[in-house]
């Protein structure tokens, strides 16, 4: 099999479950295919999720050191970051690789710990931050599990999970959050504006979302409702 067949063949092996719309997803994919071919056997799906928990953990870790040290400490949320995304992006694609998958097992361990994720993360900003741009910290939390949330509800009413708002997925949240820590490393306080910024973005997506599910979900009700008249008008005529 030459490697572009072998591509082919895990991506659709790894992707069954999972809709993609994000900018980044072909570049994404890619990375995703040649990590996974070099993953050892010994490595799990449940390690690859607790190094992607303990990437948001350094994240919130280089707040914090920041916040008592020195801004440079703010590199390690970059580093963060990508450790989330490798730990996040692999664990389950892995067991689905392997013919291991446990959906509804990986589908809640991953939503709890990418909860648990989001929350450090927050409250690193909060230590960081202080005084009343708090609020900022607690928005972003409350915001992105919002985000969630409405994920998980589509999922129900679809059948189809996806985890992207258009062009914009968790993988380019990353990215622009760690642009953030880099830029408030050489601009003090920047933070502050573009994590304001960030909770405006943030809530426009979330109301956008919201009112397409809104919208989703009324269709879905009326397809019910009219198979159900359906059949009882077939049961009438049986009568």
């Amino acid at each position: 099999m030459n490697d572009s067949n072998e591509r082919t063949s895990i991506l659709s092996r790894i992707t069954k479950d999972r809709e993609r719309t994000n900018l980044l997803k072909k570049h994404e994919q890619n990375l995703i295919v040649f990590l996974l071919k070099h993953i050892p056997p010994k490595v799990t799906s449940d390690m690859l999720t607790a190094v992607g928990f303990a990437g948001g953990f350094l994240t919130a870790a280089g707040f914090v050191a920041a916040t008592y040290s020195h801004r440079a400490f703010l590199l390690l949320g970059v580093l963060g970051f990508a450790v989330n995304w490798f730990g996040d992006s692999l664990d389950g694609r892995l067991a689905y690789l392997r013919n291991k998958p446990r959906k509804w097992y990986g589908f809640s361990l991953d939503f709890t710990v990418d909860w648990l994720t989001n929350i450090l993360i927050g409250y690193g900003y909060i230590v960081y931050v202080g005084g009343q741009w708090e609020l900022l910290g607690f928005g972003f939390v409350v915001l992105y599990g919002w985000a969630m949330m409405t994920a998980l509800l589509r999922y129900k009413i679809t059948n189809r999970y996806t985890i992207d708002s258009g062009l914009l997925g968790p993988t380019e949240v990353r990215i622009i959050i760690s642009m953030f820590l880099v830029l408030e490393m050489f601009v003090k306080s920047s933070i502050i504006y573009t994590g304001a910024l960030a909770c405006i973005i943030l809530l426009t997506v979330n109301v956008a979302d919201f009112i397409q599910l809104l919208k989703i979900a009324d269709r879905r009700d009326r397809d019910d409702r009219d198979g159900k008249n359906g059949s009882n008008g077939k049961t009438s005529k049986k009568r």
